[in-house]
């Protein structure tokens, strides 16, 4: 334990964000060849895989836990701070890595008995652009996977409770960049001009009044503002242009469609009818994690096997997890575990991962394996 909580204070102290973690994964790589894997392979750039074989016929899991950090400055004062200005683990992604390479240790000192089990460290989680990116390399794609499981710590939750849920899991999300383009003018003179302001303003209106905000119904539709820019700072211009941007999230893949369909067909209304032009960029797409019925339960004996408290929780998680684009693909499931009642939220400044769960996560996943593997 001493180990992983410096291992994970290193990587916190060291973050990296999506697409750039050249140190990071070149660190995870460092460890797991001073592990027992009989592979340890690099995939996408900066991902890194451990294989662990036992020689004889089976089925394979994989695991999986996300290395990227986010552009948040900490404001944290302790001794692993980040030394990045405005890059921080503001996710636990460095206390999901190095309950993974716990688990490489439990899998070194307790070896499988059939199958094989390997061990994705991936990149780029935070932007959606990293389980596309891994099930995209063609190494990836000849490990022929049977199961795949994850984890996310989660502040609010008891510390060490094991969060679980079949079916939808989190949302499905993706954002948009709106552009508009119209034509600066004198302040004193807007009618020589066209202002984007007035229609931004009415899409900004427009998207609220499309907000279902009740989590328990299966219409639960979110659309969220979450950058606005209009022209100069420069009181004697009428502004000519501006840009603003949304994240959409609903449970149903069918129905967040529907809204982006009707959304851009309401976009390119009102910029036509103000004589603006339009650009608009749909980006950092998040499938919905679904949990097979199965791997649940073999979560839920983990759990058990590990004497660790369960909950079972109604209603998904409202933020978005690339780790979708896996479960789609592969029978699997992603579970919860508690970071703390009082723990700051994830994307806080303030937020730390709790180094008391890197313990019970690692005995988590190695029960998991063991179901399977023995």
């Amino acid at each position: 334990m001493e180990e992983l909580i410096k291992i994970r204070r290193h990587l916190h102290a060291n973050p990296e964000l999506s697409g750039h973690e050249k140190d990071t994964s070149q660190y995870i790589y460092d460890y797991l060849k001073s592990t027992k894997a009989n592979q340890v392979i690099r995939v996408a750039k900066t991902g890194v895989v451990a294989i662990f074989e036992s020689g004889k016929s089976g089925e394979t899991t994989a695991i999986r836990a996300d290395i990227d950090a986010l552009p948040i400055q900490e404001v944290n004062t302790f001794e692993h701070k980040s030394k990045k200005k405005n890059i921080s683990h503001k996710c636990g992604h460095d206390g999901h890595t190095a309950i993974l390479l716990g688990v490489a240790n439990a899998l070194s000192q307790h070896p499988i008995k059939k199958g094989r089990v390997v061990l994705l460290f991936q990149p780029s989680e935070e932007n959606g652009e990293g389980a596309k990116s891994i099930l995209a390399s063609s190494t990836f794609k000849e490990l022929s996977i049977h199961r795949f499981f994850a984890l996310h710590n989660l502040p609010g939750f008891p510390l060490k409770e094991i969060v679980i849920k079949e079916g939808v899991f989190t949302a499905n999300v993706i954002s948009v960049k709106v552009e508009i383009t119209g034509k600066t003018a004198h302040a004193a003179e807007p009618e020589m001009g066209r202002n984007p302001s007035l229609a931004i303003a009415k899409i900004l209106e427009h998207a609220n009044s499309r907000v279902k905000k009740d989590a328990s119904s299966t219409n639960f539709f979110l659309i969220t503002p979450v950058f606005v820019q209009v022209g100069e700072r420069a009181f004697g211009i009428s502004a000519g242009g501006g840009e603003v941007h949304f994240t959409l999230r609903s449970w149903n893949k069918e129905l967040l469609d529907e809204h982006c369909e009707k959304f851009t067909n309401y976009i390119q209304d009102v910029c036509s009818s103000e004589e603006l032009e339009s650009k608009i960029t749909w980006l950092e797409e998040f499938e919905s994690n679904y949990n097979n019925a199965e791997a649940v339960e073999i979560i839920r004996c983990a759990a058990k096997e590990s004497n660790l408290n369960t909950t079972t929780i109604d209603n998904p998680f409202k933020w978005g997890e690339d780790f979708g684009l896996f479960t789609k693909k592969y029978n699997g499931a992603m579970f919860g575990i508690g970071a703390g009642i009082n723990s700051p939220a994830l994307h806080n400044p303030d937020y730390d991962f709790p180094d008391e769960i890197i313990n019970p996560a690692v005995k988590m996943f190695h029960q998991i394996i063991k179901k399977i593997h023995e």
